[in-house]
């Protein structure tokens, strides 16, 4: 999978909130955050669509899109990006700086230590 630019990140947040979306709906959800005119968000999506990210279905007038990739495969590159480029693939330095630069509940650190556990067995 390649790296999502922010603009290809906020258009598959509106996809990934439902199935199929016309222009029209994927336009209006990106105005509160992107501002971006209608031949914007349609060239941002035909080129998804060469990167395998959106799938347009044609059959339908007018055109629907959707989301070609999960979010959690998305997600889960990011991470891996980011542990790669910051920490030299680290996980323990990267838990580490989020732990002293974030504040945790108490329920936060009975599930990390749960999940540290379930790593041991």
């Amino acid at each position: 999978m390649i790296r999502l630019t922010e603009g290809e990140w906020a258009i598959l947040e509106v996809l990934w909130s439902g199935e199929r979306f016309p222009l029209g709906e994927i336009v209006s959800a990106l105005r509160p955050k992107m501002n971006w005119q209608r031949n914007t968000v349609h060239t941002y999506l035909t080129r998804m669509e060469s990167k395998g990210l959106v799938k347009i279905h044609r059959e339908t007038e007018p055109h629907q899109y959707a989301a070609a990739v999960s979010r959690e495969a998305c997600a889960q590159q990011e991470r891996k990006q980011l542990l790669d480029k910051v920490y030299n693939g680290a996980a323990g330095e990267l838990i580490a700086a989020f732990l002293k630069e974030s504040h945790m509940t108490q329920a936060e650190r009975d599930r990390l230590r749960k999940l540290l556990d379930e790593m041991e067995v």
